[in-house]
């Protein structure tokens, strides 16, 4: 069988899916999801961006709809909510879920919620096949995608003061950090990661990576809920600012659990 998945989304968007998507495996799998996300399907015989197939435009054209053809069952996130894109797909093997779980849901853990949709067990854990290496620095990751997510950089820094490994900060692309490390690749991203012994980081895409890594985490949580977005991973810690404001939580509330 050859079988598409069409998964668009963010880093952390498609790390919690990505059981589901493995779930999904058949004799040839190819996935279209975003450049950046691309490298990290390694369960698949191919991935690629799905903004270079044309499927992207506002009706699929004819070219688009021959290569979809092409597939015996077509599982799509992208689209969901267009019915015009729906109906220039009717008539192939498609199945349409929601790329995103529904705000004020039951609580259901973003993983759990797409195991659901493909009617796999919950309880996967997002996992990533690289090799940990015996562990030589504490890596630190100060961003995300929106700054209410964000524990000040200054305290941090001052986190940074008492680690007993040497400190090694990450930075992705249009975030500025002297000193940091920069990846252009996720792959490469995780395989260097593979040798903390600690993450430490807010609500971000590249704290999901480190879980999946196999990287001890701990994640720094204030607006959003960890218990539908929180990391999965062998060993992780989530501390969630008492008021949801990431500004209320303090260098000495953290310190404990980077001690631990």
């Amino acid at each position: 069988m050859r079988r598409l998945l069409i998964r668009p989304g963010a880093i952390g968007d498609f790390i919690v899916s990505l059981p589901a998507l493995e779930s999904l495996r058949a004799g040839y799998t190819e996935v279209w999801t975003t450049s950046a996300n691309a490298p990290l399907a390694r369960f698949a015989d191919t991935a690629i961006s799905l903004y270079g197939t044309g499927i992207d435009h506002p009706v699929p054209g004819a070219k688009v709809l021959e290569r979809l053809a092409a597939f015996d069952s077509i599982v799509s996130w992208y689209g969901s909510n267009r019915p015009e894109f729906r109906s220039a797909l009717r008539g192939l093997p498609v199945i349409f879920h929601a790329a995103l779980p529904p705000s004020g849901a039951d609580g259901m853990h973003a993983v759990d919620f797409y195991q659901r949709q493909v009617g796999a067990p919950l309880g996967a854990i997002p996992r990533l096949p690289v090799e940990r290496r015996d562990p030589t620095f504490l890596a630190i990751h100060p961003f995300s995608g929106s700054a209410r997510k964000n524990w000040p950089l200054g305290r941090f820094r001052e986190l940074a003061e008492h680690s007993p490994l040497p400190v090694q900060w990450i930075a992705g692309p249009g975030q500025n950090l002297p000193g940091a490390v920069h990846f252009d690749n996720l792959w490469d991203l995780a395989r260097w990661m593979a040798g903390a012994g600690l993450y430490i980081g807010n609500d971000s895409g590249i704290t999901h990576l480190a879980a999946a890594a196999g990287v001890p985490v701990l994640a720094l949580f204030g607006p959003t809920d960890p218990e539908v977005w929180g990391p999965r991973g062998v060993d992780v810690r989530v501390l969630r600012a008492p008021d949801g404001s990431m500004e209320s939580l303090s260098t000495d509330q953290v310190l404990p659990y980077l001690r631990r």
